[in-house]
């Protein structure tokens, strides 16, 4: 199993960001699509809370509706709460809602080079954020935008200011990416597959970054990743998403030592274990199965059909999350009953 080096003690009772009931929803010609159905979590100040689970599961589409940039139409948020330092998103205005993205909660999105616009120099970019959020004026934006990729650590930023995204590589870029998102100095970062397409020595990089930003700007990260070992090595929490739902959610190195769902225990069985013997006799195994068309979800537990432990009631009714103590909940029949 793969190990976890970040047990760092977070204070709780300090929530920034609240999700109570969310639900998102696509209206398609084929029908609806309940991408989000029912989620809640909270997120601490200056804590990294991780949301994992196989493409498909509405992690991003979660991310999404906390910025309300979804596409609409067709998707539409139908009922929940999205509460920032008091305040429900859901009932602010657009204008009040550019207010906040980029100043108080900003995104790293997957793709950088599809993200940065191939006709403005990365310098501009930087700086239309921090001109539009009144950090600096329009003549020490770019200043500002500078110190940014400084910040960063892309070598000659005063130079690389100058280029275009196609000169940089897709490391440079990620980090970009990164500098936009902090150019405001938000209190929340949400980074969804931010080491996507990247070799593993830059990806850890990036992730070291990541770490190195969080403490100095003293922020919350959401950490959206289908990689169980990133969760491993940045996370203090982590949930666990299957087909619109949370189906588990845990300290990270309780979810690590113990999972509770056959979903979770799947995914910890995907993944390769480097501590010593880990590999002797033991292959990876996949999770049986595909997940489920959100058109045509099956009835009761959407992971019933995937399930070696699945029962009739399963396969008949949908489980509740479970409360199981010391902040794990989980989405099972199994642990109806018991501590």
């Amino acid at each position: 199993m793969q190990k976890v080096t970040n047990r760092v003690k977070i204070q709780r009772n300090e929530h920034i960001l609240q999700i109570n009931r969310l639900k998102t929803h696509f209206f398609t010609d084929n029908g609806r699509i309940k991408a989000v159905d029912g989620v809640d979590f909270h997120l601490d100040k200056q804590e990294t809370l991780g949301l994992v689970g196989e493409s498909g599961c509405g992690k991003s589409v979660t991310a999404l509706s906390i910025l309300r940039v979804l596409p609409q139409p067709p998707g539409k948020i139908v009922e929940g709460e999205i509460v920032w330092k008091g305040r429900d998103l859901l009932g602010f205005t657009p204008h009040q809602m550019r207010d906040i993205r980029g100043k108080e909660i900003s995104m790293v999105l997957q793709d950088p080079m599809t993200n940065l616009n191939p006709v403005f120099t990365v310098g501009e970019q930087i700086a239309e954020g921090i001109r539009r959020h009144g950090v600096a004026t329009k003549r020490t934006a770019m200043e500002k935008a500078i110190e940014m990729l400084d910040m960063v650590g892309i070598p000659s930023a005063r130079r690389r200011a100058k280029e275009y995204p196609h000169h940089l590589s897709g490391g440079m870029r990620q980090r970009v990416m990164i500098a936009i998102a902090l150019s405001c100095n938000p209190k929340l970062l949400i980074a969804d597959e931010p080491t996507t397409a990247l070799d593993v020595t830059i990806q850890a990089q990036i992730l070291e970054l990541m770490a190195k930003l969080k403490e100095e700007l003293e922020m919350a990260i959401l950490l959206i990743t289908h990689n169980l070992g990133v969760i491993a090595e940045t996370a203090q929490r982590v949930i666990v998403m299957y087909a619109g739902k949370i189906v588990e959610e845990a300290e990270v190195h309780s979810l690590f030592d113990n999972p509770m769902h056959p979903y979770t225990e799947g995914l910890l069985r995907s993944i390769p274990r480097y501590d010593k013997g880990a590999t002797e006799g033991r292959r990876l195994v996949a999770i049986p199965g595909v997940v489920p068309s959100m058109l045509d979800l099956p009835p009761g537990c959407t992971f019933a059909p995937r399930c070696q432990h699945a029962m009739d009631m399963c396969r008949e009714e949908a489980p509740p999350l479970f409360e199981k103590g010391r902040g794990q909940r989980v989405r099972c029949w199994l642990f109806e009953k018991g501590e």
